[in-house]
């Protein structure tokens, strides 16, 4: 099956082990040097309907796929909230 970069945002990433929804994606990392995706990431949940701003994304190691469906992507483990290091290179 073909998916391009862009139908990865309507595909919602749900865990294998709990069967627990983390969301869709919203963007991926990738390595620029070897052009490998290096994760997926998806937007944190928003808090009291966006007025007290959002949750840390979640990045999910691309070794971590287990399998992509026509609108779902399935992971073997849970995604880790990182910090991220603004203008830090």
């Amino acid at each position: 099956m073909e998916t391009r970069i862009a139908q990865l945002r309507y595909k919602e990433v749900i865990s294998v082990t709990d069967g627990s929804r983390f969301g869709y994606v919203g963007d991926l990392e990738v390595d620029l040097d070897s052009g490998q995706v290096r994760s997926l990431i998806v937007p944190g949940r928003l808090r009291l309907f966006g007025l007290l701003g959002r949750e840390a994304d979640r990045f999910i190691p691309w070794d971590s796929v287990h399998r992509f469906g026509e609108d779902i992507i399935l992971v073997e483990n849970a995604p880790q909230p990182r910090l991220e290091q603004r203008g830090k290179r």
